[in-house]
């Protein structure tokens, strides 16, 4: 991009007080490496199998469980590897026979790919819709796991996570990774709730956290009695083994768990998922509102119902280029608001997660603004 193109300064009262807006990872707040800094003498370094690491874990289980008002007999699983792990997982650990998988972006449908190669499981129901919607589950009787996606983290398509009538006696696995923490969800309604801390929970990735009702915790135990090989690294009955003595099977990221762990207990402690709901919903208001109202800019999901209230996609005119303005941006301090490249539109994405203020993302939108009124012809 030419460089007068990208040297566009901003005025600072344009300047939001944070810049990051990335869809993941995302922005970590300063506080709390902060306080990581001044914890990092006795547990940096430390082992993960003795208390000043175990408590960290009996943290963010403890808070996991109050943050999502998890019933009784529910558990807070944990293991390396981030969601893609995850999913490996749940195909050794979680799939009986067959599974169903909604797919409408790129990640809702990465599951959907790993569940067709595996060889001892039978061919998935795929129900795919377009990018910028969602489909909506189909009752199958060969069906034992349901496969759902609460957020659509490539696109900005956010779905109900509900049951479907007379899916009885199948599991529903959620894949909440950029929707966890953001945006509410009735504990009832799933089985497996899983997610990574780098998103929502303004953390790094490499861990995967799964909410498990009975139900699951009961599958996990059949099909290992099955006499189903896993390896140990993606065997579940492993992970819950370790995650109830508040430990993972290897060793993870220590900042990672103390990032987690302070992350929840601010959300706990500012009002918990109604208020970080809430949040994220001011941000997405402003930022969707300020789409509709621009003579250049409109969202990408067109049924506000879909629309994501912690990753706005947003479509420009042909005639601006997101990229230069995703460019001048960065020049500016103001990072990772690019188009989800394997989408290919002429569009941004910006974060709306718990950790943004809401006044950044107003402050964002009227620098696009200045900036497209500023670019060269």
């Amino acid at each position: 991009m030419p460089d007068h193109v990208s040297s566009i300064p901003l005025p600072a009262e344009l300047l939001p007080s944070d810049g990051r807006f990335g869809s993941g990872p995302s922005k970590v707040r300063t506080e709390a490496v902060r306080r990581l800094a001044d914890a990092a003498p006795a547990y940096l370094g430390t082992s993960h199998r003795r208390d000043g690491v175990r408590s960290v874990v009996g943290r963010v289980r403890r808070g996991l469980s109050d943050l999502f008002g998890l019933p009784d007999g529910y558990e807070v699983l944990l293991g390396n590897g981030g969601t893609t792990a995850f999913w490996d997982a749940a195909i050794f650990s979680l799939i009986d026979q067959r599974s169903e998988h909604l797919a409408f972006g790129e990640f809702s449908s990465k599951f959907a790919d790993a569940a067709r190669a595996a060889p001892h499981l039978d061919d998935p129901v795929v129900i795919e819709s377009e990018p910028g919607t969602h489909p909506q589950p189909v009752v199958d009787d060969s069906v034992d796991l349901y496969a759902l996606t609460q957020n659509e983290t490539s696109t900005g398509v956010t779905m109900p996570v509900r049951r479907p009538d007379g899916a009885t006696g199948a599991l529903m696995a959620v894949d909440a990774t950029s929707a966890a923490g953001g945006i509410p969800v009735d504990p009832t309604q799933f089985d497996v709730y899983y997610f990574a801390p780098q998103k929502c929970f303004g953390g790094d990735g490499g861990l995967w956290l799964a909410c498990c009702s009975p139900a699951a915790v009961e599958r996990i135990s059949t099909i290992k009695g099955s006499g189903r090989w896993s390896p140990p690294s993606l065997d579940l009955t492993i992970a819950l083994e370790n995650s109830r003595l508040d430990q993972t099977y290897n060793t993870p990221a220590l900042a990672t768990l103390f990032l987690l762990a302070d992350q929840v207990e601010w959300m706990l402690g500012n009002g918990g998922l109604e208020w970080t709901a809430a949040r994220c919903e001011q941000s997405a208001a402003q930022l969707y509102g300020w789409a509709e109202a621009s003579d250049y800019a409109a969202p990408f999901v067109a049924d506000p119902l879909m629309r994501s209230p912690v990753t706005a996609t947003v479509d420009l005119a042909e005639s601006i280029s997101a990229d230069s303005i995703s460019a001048a941006l960065r020049e500016n301090g103001i990072v990772d608001t690019e188009s989800y490249r394997k989408l290919g539109r002429n569009q941004l994405r910006i974060a709306m997660f718990p950790n943004i203020e809401p006044d950044d993302v107003a402050r964002l939108t009227a620098a696009i603004d200045y900036i497209v009124e500023r670019l060269p012809d």
